[in-house]
């Protein structure tokens, strides 16, 4: 395995309102956009504890992780590294939602209606779809 590859777990979290948690996120100085909290996996992680972490790290909530939902996979503009990003859905078991002091990459952790998605400067904007298999009927 070539060691640029990189390898994340997303979480998406939708709950019983049809909301779905989001972190509006970039780089210090930058834009930030929304996304669904997701970060690399680290040495000897499993995905599952990876996106559990990092969904912590991010929003302060604890979660459950349920299913695997699909796999985004691709190469960064302009070098060589190809990642593999794991979605799972997952759901929260508790913890309240806090922004970690200092960190200047994470500007907001809200829960946003699904149907409001499309309105969103949204990361990864081919997430919406895959946020909206999701909704409770």
């Amino acid at each position: 395995m070539d060691m640029s590859d990189w390898k994340g777990a997303a979480g998406v979290c939708v709950n019983e309102k049809n909301e779905v948690l989001l972190v509006l996120q970039g780089p210090p100085e930058e834009e930030k956009k929304w996304a669904v909290p997701a970060g690399g996996v680290e040495q000897g992680e499993s995905l599952r504890a990876c996106i559990e972490r990092e969904f912590f790290e991010e929003t302060g909530l604890t979660i459950k992780t349920l299913n695997e939902l699909k796999v985004r996979s691709g190469e960064y503009e302009n070098a060589a590294v190809s990642f593999d990003v794991h979605y799972f859905e997952v759901q929260v078991t508790g913890g309240e939602i806090a922004l970690q002091e200092g960190d200047e990459w994470i500007a907001e952790v809200a829960w946003k209606p699904i149907e409001e998605l499309s309105e969103l400067d949204m990361a990864y904007p081919d997430d919406v779809e895959l946020i909206e298999s999701l909704i409770r009927s």
